[in-house]
């Protein structure tokens, strides 16, 4: 991804490592997220009808930790 002009490492996962494939591979989706996926769930949020969810820990992970 491209922030103001320079590129960041966003710590996805590519296809092309075999040890990255591997991680992949626990995770029942079978692919990595994408930045508006996770951006989905700040979105979610600071939506109106979120107003009364407090204290909760939102893991973005595709199912990987159920």
């Amino acid at each position: 991804m491209t922030v103001g002009g320079e590129q960041v490492a966003l710590g996805i996962p590519g296809v092309d490592d075999p040890d990255e494939m591997a991680t992949l591979a626990g995770c029942p989706l079978r692919r990595a997220g994408t930045p508006d996926e996770a951006a989905g769930a700040m979105l979610m949020l600071a939506c109106k009808h979120s107003s009364y969810i407090s204290g909760q820990a939102i893991e973005v992970t595709g199912g990987s930790f159920l």
